[in-house]
């Protein structure tokens, strides 16, 4: 037996261990226990219940839709979930969807600094930027998902572990749902300013409530301007943002809301440095931080992002639910920028290529299911069958040329900058047609304290690649079927342990030196768990063991070296856990620790035993906040910090570029009188400057510094 296995194996007599708790506490009578089923408590806010997609008040949430696509209790959800709750984003005053993920278990977040253009992370040690959902649908560019602005979320989800069974394609280390703000029952309001360094100032609003006595409509509308700079020069974080709502109500049956949004992002991104004046020793010191390796005059990042859809649900009668979640997105892309090639023999000199880039894109979702509750003798049932179709169009262009070299070290601004339209070395220039048709079943089962929860999925998906250079066209057609199955105690004391086996699937383009097209890759995982809900107190724990694989990935064709075969394969087994609670007395917490053990088990490239890229052993992070309380002296004042730690890790498979690990705090202040809320935060409060990746020679970037905003807001 491998030491690998044997490290994975012997976390599995703790959640045994914790389960047989569970198991040995059954008898003992529950207050939230009626009939052998769990009774989770149910908050209030702004005059609704909660919901798998509403607010919640505090950091603890009850409730998610990202892992069933039925709203489901968490203590009831087979599957390891984190759902970052709408005053928990506030309470860290996160800039951006990534940065709100940074204290989440399996989740590794700020890898290439802080770049507006992307909201990037890895979970489980797998690049999720292909798994981003925005309300159940599949956020698909060509360059990459567009960072979605979190002023416009409720609730972020991160389901970790494969989950093609519901949503075909993704990757094996999981997926992230935004989920978007919706219309309320009860009218509310709020304005915000707030301003930080790196001359950021923002001002946004959301505005809600029912337009008719009836109740039968009721809006939404949030928007958000922002003018900021980054901590590297000439990179911005410009943004307008607006998102309308409507849910119109007819009867107790049936609810229809539409969503809208746009976006428009102007400003530039942080360019990688080479790893000699960063990361590495180099005689003619160290880079600064700052430093952009570009040109200002040649620095452009405008992406425009518009969304509409409509999310229906129709209850037929007893047992039926309809539901359709659907979604337009329309995307323009104009990128131009440099990068670095390496540096000349005096090690300051840096040789520098030109990149521009185009896409206009066309994205439809559409996702159908019915839903339908019932019982056979002592065993209920939730069944969900759904067919699930997207299509997209696109226009895809990229340039490479080449720049004129310059100084790093002491930069002469204002050189001309060939446009590498006019003579590329290196061309593309296509249309794409990519198209995925799915067909899903799902049983949740419960019988007494018993869940079994099984799942299967059938999808067909094609992509057409045509060249406006040459009329070459390729295409590419596969199918998989995928699954899921789970079994779950949900103990009456609040203990709810689980095992669970989950497949996916994620197609890959290109072909073997033969011509045959890739298969895709394939995931596979195995899960133990220990979810913990006590009752009476508003507190979730989890604790999770897994061991997931992914087969089919692309490695060196021993035969013939410039081609790829499909042998390679990445193992990645770990522990989560994590703690999340909204105490009495204004005191929160947030607690997480992460160890993953991965390997590149196989490829023909010389990676095979290595530690795959970008993948730390050991994570841990901590957030408490305390609101002083009616009757203090210093009521209304809170106070809140954070310390995150993110062991070291390779930038390649190779693993010849080591980042080393890195403790940050966080930090925050806040004041409330009647309706306003004045607060201070920083992230990063010791400034610390560190190096977040080195992915290669001329690939390295710093983490983000010292970063603090000011909020002031006036709620109605």
């Amino acid at each position: 037996m491998s030491l690998r296995r044997y490290r994975f194996l012997s976390l599995a007599p703790v959640l045994l261990a914790l389960s047989a708790g569970a198991l040995a506490q059954e008898a003992g009578p529950s207050p939230l226990t009626q009939g052998g089923a769990i009774l989770l408590p149910m908050v209030d806010v702004q005059g609704q219940r909660e919901t798998a997609t509403g607010p919640v008040q505090g950091f603890v949430a009850g409730r998610a839709a990202g892992a069933t696509k039925t709203d489901t209790p968490l203590i009831e959800t087979p599957q390891a979930i984190t759902v970052i709750t709408r005053d928990r984003i506030d309470a860290q005053a996160v800039r951006s969807v990534e940065e709100a993920l940074r204290y989440a278990p399996g989740v590794t977040a700020g890898l290439s600094g802080f770049d507006p253009r992307f909201d990037s992370a890895r979970i489980r040690g797998f690049d999720a930027r292909p798994s981003q959902y925005l309300n159940g649908l599949r956020l698909l560019r060509q360059f990459g998902p567009t960072s979605i602005e979190q002023y416009g979320l409720e609730r972020i989800e991160i389901v970790r572990g494969p989950s093609s069974v519901l949503y075909g394609q993704t990757v094996p280390g999981g997926l992230i749902n935004l989920v978007s703000k919706r219309p309320t029952e009860t009218p509310f309001g709020e304005v915000n300013l707030s301003a930080g360094n790196n001359d950021r100032f923002q001002g946004a609003f959301d505005l809600g409530g029912p337009l008719d006595e009836a109740g039968q409509f009721s809006y939404r509308a949030t928007g958000l301007v922002r003018n900021s700079d980054t901590d590297v020069d000439h990179v911005g974080d410009d943004r307008y943002f607006f998102a309308p709502a409507l849910t119109w109500r007819p009867d107790g049956e049936t609810r229809v809301t539409l969503l809208g949004s746009y976006q428009y992002d102007q400003g530039g991104s942080p360019i990688g440095l080479p790893a000699q004046g960063t990361l590495l020793y180099n005689p003619n010191g160290k880079i600064p931080r700052s430093r952009y390796a570009g040109e200002e005059d040649f620095s452009r990042s405008d992406v425009t992002t518009t969304t509409l859809g409509w999310d229906i649900e129709k209850r037929l009668n007893s047992v039926f639910t309809l539901r359709q979640n659907t979604r337009y997105t329309h995307n323009t892309v104009k990128y131009d920028t440099m990068y670095a090639t390496g540096f000349q023999p005096d090690l300051r000199t840096l040789n520098r290529g030109t990149l521009v880039q185009r896409e206009r894109s066309d994205t439809i979702n559409l996702d159908t299911g019915l839903q339908a509750d019932f019982s056979t003798g002592p065993v209920v049932h939730k069944v969900l069958a759904g067919v699930d179709v997207r299509q997209y169009w696109g226009r895809y262009e990229t340039y490479f040329g080449t720049g004129p070299s310059v100084d790093i070290f002491n930069p002469a601004r204002g050189l001309a900058v060939p446009d590498s339209r006019r003579a590329p070395f290196y061309a593309l220039n296509r249309n794409d047609d990519l198209h995925q048709f799915g067909l899903y079943l799902q049983d949740q089962m419960r019988w007494n304290n018993w869940i079994l929860l099984l799942g299967g999925r059938q999808d067909w998906a094609g992509s057409e690649q045509t060249s406006r250079l040459n009329d070459n066209r390729v295409t590419q057609n596969d199918n998989a079927f995928t699954g899921r199955a789970a079994l779950m105690y949900a103990a009456p004391n609040g203990l709810s342990p689980y095992v669970s086996y989950s497949t996916s699937f994620d197609p890959i383009a290109g072909s073997t030196a033969g011509g045959e097209a890739f298969r895709p890759t394939e995931g596979r995982q195995y899960e133990i768990g220990l979810k913990y809900q006590p009752p009476g107190m508003n507190s979730f724990f989890t604790a999770s063991a897994f061991d997931l694989t992914q087969t089919n990935v692309t490695t060196r064709d021993p035969v013939v070296p410039a081609a790829q075969v499909q042998t390679g394969e990445i193992n990645v087994r770990g522990l989560e856990l994590e703690a999340v609670a909204s105490l009495a007395e204004g005191l929160s917490l947030i607690a997480s620790y992460t160890y993953m053990d991965a390997e590149i088990t196989s490829d023909n490239g010389g990676s095979q035993g290595n530690r795959p890229a970008l993948v730390p052993e050991h994570m841990a992070n901590l957030w408490g906040q305390y609101r002083f309380q009616e009757g203090s002296r210093l009521a209304g004042f809170g106070l809140g910090g954070g310390v995150r730690y993110m062991g070291n890790f390779y930038g390649d498979n190779a693993n010849a570029y080591r980042t080393p690990s890195v403790t940050l705090l966080d930090a925050s202040v806040s004041y409330e009188w009647d309706r306003y809320k004045l607060s201070v935060n920083a992230s990063n409060l010791a400034d610390k400057e560190y190096v977040s990746s080195c992915t290669g020679a001329n690939y390295c970037y710093y983490g983000p510094g010292r970063t603090v905003i000011a909020n002031l807001a006036y709620r109605w």
